[in-house]
């Protein structure tokens, strides 16, 4: 089946280098460009495309407002495309909140070449946003309220180690703000450029009980508080004693990813064991499925996302073929069979 995608950015040259790109592959077929949201909005009902690709800042109508409106009026597969600064990730985030499925980074110069540099990955996603469930919008959600922790939980003996990609920055939203404040001690890899993962840390210490940071080499792990692997960097556990602390690593990536999940899954097997509970989340590809395995080998709770609440279930798919969970759980269940786990 060829994907039929619209390219929708203010920029003549970032449409044509978008429209090169994709044009490439077999599969994908771009049919048509516009140069702002009210343009858009005309293309989608007389093209009917797959997937959008969408800049944030455009003439008109911003690009967030248009999503907003899409989102709930017609929800479809959107890829943000989104500049590598503070700024952009900030929005970028807030695009993924609105409903968008993923996002490429635009480089700030030569965009011609940044974007033929990663042209297969850029084609991977959008293949990804094809199968994605696009999430509609009804309305201003509720703020879920913590779970309570149970009486009997061991929190200084237990990790709960979290991998996430395609999807990820929500359904990672949606479990740690289900988490009690004095939950076990989290670490989580999600797929992510440098410049987004503080920021993203930042937006999830908003909207959990738990205290989240982007992790920093040689942290003490403690209950209560959530580590997310920076952009760019291995996030690894490891033991001195009876405490465990941060490891940051350059090695490079794996499965095409620093963080990788697999990386610090591994380190979670060699370091924490038995006394580890993983989840897998929505995610492209299949990193973190061969991490999972060993964890559960070693004696670890397993668990990945069903197909029906993942974004995209890639990763997640990749585990359940190779019988790396325990358990296979909708998102709003995932929270409450860690904590359970955790005693």
């Amino acid at each position: 089946m060829t994907i039929r995608v619209l390219i929708v950015d203010d920029s003549a040259l970032v449409r044509s280098v978008l429209a090169e790109v994709l044009s490439g592959a077999p599969d994908i077929e771009v049919v048509g460009t516009a140069s702002d949201p009210l343009i858009a909005r005309e293309r989608i009902k007389q093209l009917n495309p797959d997937v959008l690709t969408l800049d944030v800042e455009m003439p008109r109508m911003d690009g967030l407002t248009f999503l907003d409106n899409l989102m709930r009026l017609r929800p479809m597969p959107v890829l943000m495309v989104s500049s590598l600064t503070e700024k952009g990730a900030e929005v970028t985030l807030q695009a993924l909140e609105l409903g968008a499925i993923d996002f490429v980074t635009k480089p700030a110069l030569d965009v011609r070449a940044g974007l033929e540099g990663y042209a297969e990955l850029l084609r991977d996603k959008v293949r990804a946003a094809a199968r994605a469930r696009p999430r509609g919008r009804t309305g201003a959600p509720t703020a879920p309220q913590p779970l309570q922790r149970p009486r009997s939980l061991r929190t200084t003996e237990r990790i709960i180690a979290i991998g996430a990609s395609t999807g990820g920055t929500e359904a990672i939203k949606d479990v740690l703000a289900l988490m009690p404040a004095d939950a076990p001690a989290i670490v989580i890899s999600q797929h992510i450029p440098a410049m987004f993962s503080a920021p993203f840390a930042a937006r999830m210490d908003r909207s959990s009980a738990m205290s989240v940071c982007e992790a920093a080499d040689g942290q003490q792990i403690v209950p209560g508080h959530v580590y997310i692997a920076p952009g760019n960097a291995h996030l690894l556990v490891v033991r001195s004693g009876a405490r465990y602390h941060c490891r940051l690593s350059d090695a490079p990536p794996e499965n095409r990813h620093r963080p990788s999940v697999d990386t610090m899954f591994r380190s979670v097997v060699d370091n924490v064991g038995a006394n580890a509970v993983a989840a897998l989340l929505t995610g492209m590809g299949e990193d973190g499925a061969r991490g999972l395995l060993a964890l559960r080998q070693a004696g670890a709770h397993t668990l990945i996302q069903d197909e029906a609440s993942s974004v995209v279930w890639g990763m997640p798919g990749a585990a359940a073929r190779l019988n790396a969970a325990e358990r296979t759980l909708p998102l709003d269940r995932i929270a409450s069979q860690l904590l359970e786990w955790t005693q």
